[in-house]
């Protein structure tokens, strides 16, 4: 069963993700970070071994755009969708994030639901409606899990729970 995390911006998606699989060994992919100096100005990819990107700059100019955000879709295929496609044997697929940014790339797609059809996608996915996101929503080997305040912190145990049943490698 696929998991996805979804809420409000800022909520702490990316973190519940880190802390579900610090202790995993078998897991590959990516998530993505704020670029900040004083204020965000846009947005990095970082696969599970440590290769990073910018997915999207305010200082990108280019016909990808989400707001003042240009879309970096080179870095986005490069590193972000090469390490699902490099991931689909691991125990655990992190994708962080479907999101708009995303959905621009039709090899993210493709590779997205190719990861799904595995199974093992533990990943975020926006809260809007977007014709892509809502047809991975309304899949039947996905589970979406709101992200609020009140449960992000017990979001963490119940997802390692619910993974743990599948007796995942743990790092020693």
């Amino acid at each position: 069963m696929n998991i996805l995390l979804t809420g409000k911006p800022r909520i702490g998606k990316t973190t519940i993700i880190k802390k579900v699989v610090e202790d995993l060994k078998d897991v590959g992919g990516f998530y993505t970070e704020e670029i900040k100096n004083g204020f965000r100005k846009g947005f990095r990819i970082i696969n599970l071994n440590g290769k990073r990107g910018v997915l999207a700059h305010i200082d990108i100019k280019n016909r990808y755009r989400v707001g003042k955000y240009g879309v970096n879709i080179k870095d986005l295929e490069d590193i972000a969708v090469k390490s699902v496609e490099e991931s689909l044997d691991r125990e655990i697929i992190v994708i962080d994030e479907i999101g708009k940014m995303e959905l621009f790339s039709e090899k993210f797609r493709d590779t997205l639901e190719k990861a799904l059809d595995t199974g093992k996608v533990l990943g975020t996915i926006m809260k809007k409606s977007n014709y892509f996101a809502d047809k991975i929503k309304n899949r039947k080997d996905v589970k979406i899990l709101l992200v609020e305040e009140s449960n992000r912190d017990i979001l963490v145990e119940e997802i390692k729970e619910s993974l743990n049943q599948k007796n995942l490698k743990l790092r020693t």
